[in-house]
């Protein structure tokens, strides 16, 4: 492992904002009360990268509270310290498995979700590994709160038709479908906040894709 990467373990560790995965999970059912001190909603970004739609959704939404989830520590550290440096309150990261989100959420507990750019998990064999699969929304049909939202932007069509299929499939209330978030109807101000990843697939002259759907 190279020294930079050692460094930002080090120093996340130190990161008021970031609970590890070895820390225990003191908040589960009290994000709100516990972490945030606030009675306002939260929202998680699941497999949040360097944090950047996190913390830009924090900006946006000084009355919500955010949670950026990756397992990746090196990762987390620029979002967190961006945070911190920038006085953002509202946004806290946790760094586990997003498969042991149940450990960590009480249900109804998540007011919405936001999926951004995840691995899209191409190959047959590793579909329960997609982040869209039954087995993930099983997970986040416990955690939301009824009326409660899933967001996914992602530059990959595959992974993009697959959800849109399991959305069809399982019967859920699909809201917003696009394959060309920029050159549609839909591209606000949250739509339009770019990750490093997006900036780089935009330049590749790639479409972005957008669903947003919920289970009431």
């Amino acid at each position: 492992m190279g020294k930079d990467k050692l460094r930002r373990f080090a120093e996340v560790n130190t990161f008021s904002n970031v609970l590890q995965l070895d820390a225990g999970k003191p908040f589960k059912g009290c994000w709100n009360t516990g972490f945030f001190k606030n009675a306002n909603p939260v929202v998680l970004e699941l497999a949040c990268g360097k944090g950047e739609y996190t913390v830009n959704l924090a900006r946006l939404f000084p009355d919500k509270n955010f949670v950026g989830i990756d397992y990746k520590g090196n990762r987390i550290w620029r979002g967190a310290k961006t945070a911190l440096e920038d006085g953002v309150n509202n946004v806290g990261f946790l760094r586990i498995q997003i498969e042991t989100l149940l450990d960590y959420f009480a249900p109804g507990e998540v007011d919405e979700i936001w999926i951004t750019f995840p691995d899209p998990q191409p190959q047959v064999s590793r579909e329960k590994k997609r982040l869209t699969s039954s087995r993930f929304l099983d997970k986040y049909k416990l955690l939301l709160k009824p009326g409660g939202f899933i967001n996914l932007k992602t530059d990959n069509d595959g992974f993009h038709a697959y959800t849109a299929e399991k959305i069809s499939e399982i019967g859920l209330n699909l809201h917003v479908k696009t394959e060309d978030l920029y050159h549609s109807e839909f591209a606000d101000e949250v739509l339009s906040i770019k990750t490093y990843y997006e900036k780089k697939y935009l330049k590749e002259n790639k479409n972005i894709n957008y669903l947003k759907f919920s289970f009431d």
